[in-house]
């Protein structure tokens, strides 16, 4: 059953609840992990081994995302900055427990390679079962997210070789 979260603004990002972050290196720059994040939605299933579906809504302004297990997201998509950043705010979802949810990815210029330092901030709310819940999930968000800047590095660098 899907159910509405409390709506939320960029600044939960500093001052939710529970907000695990992670960073990781990408050899492309900015600007391509930027266009993959932001405007090749569609490709997140590609290189993101927990979605299995996303896709625009809302003429970009909205996102819906579905998730391996069955998890279903409507988002709002509340910052894309060209390769600086991209933020979206969970609107409805399914997962019990939420009461708010807010990720942000930010891109910054890795200077020693040329590439992108990649920091994504799972920013979220609920009662304490919920966020005892998360912050013993922590390790695997950050395998998770590990895994996929991984993905799509390797993604972008077929693109960039082809």
């Amino acid at each position: 059953m899907a159910r509405r979260l409390r709506p939320v603004g960029l600044d939960f990002v500093r001052e939710a609840p529970v907000r695990p972050a992670f960073t990781a290196r990408a050899a492309a720059p900015p600007e391509a992990v930027y266009r993959a994040l932001a405007q090749e939605v569609t490709g997140w299933p590609a290189w993101f081994g927990a979605v299995t579906l996303a896709r625009p809504t809302r003429g970009g302004a909205g996102r819906e995302v579905r998730l391996v297990g069955g998890v279903r997201f409507q988002e709002t998509v509340m910052a894309a900055d060209p390769g600086l950043r991209y933020a979206y705010r969970v609107d409805e979802t399914n997962v019990p427990g939420v009461s708010a949810l807010l990720e942000e990815w930010l891109l910054a210029p890795d200077a020693g390679t040329g590439g992108t330092l990649v920091r994504w901030t799972f920013a979220a709310d609920g009662p304490a079962p919920f966020r005892l819940a998360l912050t013993a999930a922590r390790p695997g968000l950050g395998r998770s997210f590990r895994t996929a800047v991984r993905a799509l590095d390797a993604r972008l660098a077929t693109r960039t070789a082809s």
